[in-house]
């Protein structure tokens, strides 16, 4: 089993339904937020009820738990759960949420109203290049501020009612009237009493006071588009912050990152791989076949003769996906030339003859200029060298600037 008991440490029996787990983790997270508790301890001890929680209310993780001990389990979860706590934690993590929610979501100046709906999350989920060309579906575990369960999300309790503030008569703000040694002046300011929002509860919720959300672990499936590029950004309507005693709620924004493969290399909706072939494949041409980006991709590269280190090779309809369409881009196969391996005695004697041959036709055939043999021709220039006469001066000429 694990080292920490989750259950002793939310205070919980392991029977214990959602909703108990929920109410015991804000009974406990109120008490020991840095914010609030500034006993030395006090982090720590909220980072352990707040691992607590993070297991317990994710039914996958609980069950790992309950089962294995730990909340991973023995083999993980599979790609297809992705669980944020981590990445929030470099910044709109379970700290950020709990300042929303002890600061009651209020907007801040002093003659605006407060805030009351709820802010757009934004988190950054990657993918493998092969999930980007199939599509995928992707089940997100993350925090955010939710509705609360007890009350609706109205943030009234049984008998309560909302009701127009008497302070500033709905209006969300006041105007207080000073006097100064210039005279009268008068300053507008959010309405203590009710925040801003013109509204006040009688009887307010007590598990989410009254704001009508709570901070909340909370799972989402995401789709995720065949053929999606790195950057783009998916919206899920109504997954961000909830807004405050029933207001409109955030969007969750999903930008997704593309990781590089091993095997391919993306250009817009093109790939690009390397194929190998040894240098007699590469002379006489030769097909090779491999796995493309798609599951039941078989692609078919065919290598023509007299092929050249780093040629390339296009293959239709065999790259990336194009969103929204059953067009593909090409996958262009660039070829690789090595060494033949594996050649027996007989082989390496028949290609050795090859080469032999060729250096003799090669030495045979060589002619020059005029298309006579090489030999010959160097024999014949040697011979007219020998009898060739002086060339003779006719007429006056000069030599060295003086007539002759």
């Amino acid at each position: 089993m694990a080292s920490k008991d989750y259950y002793e440490i939310l205070g919980v029996e392991r029977d214990a339904d959602a909703k108990t787990i929920k109410r015991a983790f804000l009974k406990k997270a109120r008490v020991l937020h840095p914010d609030v508790n500034k006993e030395p301890d006090a982090e720590e001890k909220f980072k352990e009820v707040n691992e607590a929680y993070s297991v317990l209310s994710d039914e996958r993780k609980r069950a790992n738990y309950d089962r294995y001990g730990t909340a991973e389990g023995p083999g993980g979860f599979g790609s297809d759960y992705v669980d944020m706590s981590d990445i929030f934690g470099g910044g709109f993590g379970i700290n950020d949420i709990f300042d929303s929610f002890f600061g009651g979501g209020q907007g801040g100046g002093s003659s605006r109203a407060a805030r009351t709906r709820g802010r757009d999350m934004g988190i950054t989920l990657r993918v493998t290049l092969e999930e980007a060309a199939a599509g995928c579906t992707k089940t997100i575990a993350y925090d955010r501020l939710a509705p609360c369960d007890d009350c609706g999300g109205t943030g009234v309790a049984e008998g309560g009612h909302v009701k127009t503030c008497d302070r500033c008569h709905g209006t969300g703000r006041v105007v207080e009237v000073q006097r100064t040694i210039f005279g009268q002046m008068q300053t507008q300011t959010t309405c203590p009493a009710c925040h801003g929002s013109g509204k006040v509860v009688d009887k307010p919720c007590e598990t989410c006071e009254g704001q009508g959300r709570t901070p909340s672990r909370e799972t989402v499936d995401v789709k995720i588009p065949a053929g999606v590029h790195s950057g783009q950004s998916l919206t899920v309507k109504g997954k961000g912050e909830a807004g405050v005693r029933g207001d409109a709620s955030g969007d969750l924004v999903v930008r997704v990152e593309v990781a590089e493969s091993e095997t391919f290399q993306r250009q817009g909706d093109d790939l690009f791989c390397r194929v190998t072939v040894d240098s007699l494949q590469a002379i006489v041409g030769t097909t090779v076949r491999m796995r493309g980006i798609l599951p039941d991709d078989e692609v078919v590269v065919e290598v023509p003769a007299g092929c050249s280190y780093g040629q390339q090779v296009r293959v239709e309809r065999m790259g990336m996906p194009r969103v929204g369409t059953t067009a593909r881009g090409s996958l262009i196969a660039v070829i690789q030339v090595v060494p033949p391996k594996g050649l027996t005695a007989e082989q390496l004697e028949d290609i050795r003859k090859i080469v032999d041959a060729r250096g003799e036709k090669d030495s045979a055939g060589e002619k020059d200029a005029a298309g006579e043999p090489k030999a010959k021709a160097a024999q014949g220039g040697a011979a007219s060298a020998g009898t060739r006469k002086k060339p003779k001066f006719k007429g006056r000429g000069r030599r060295n600037g003086r007539s002759k």
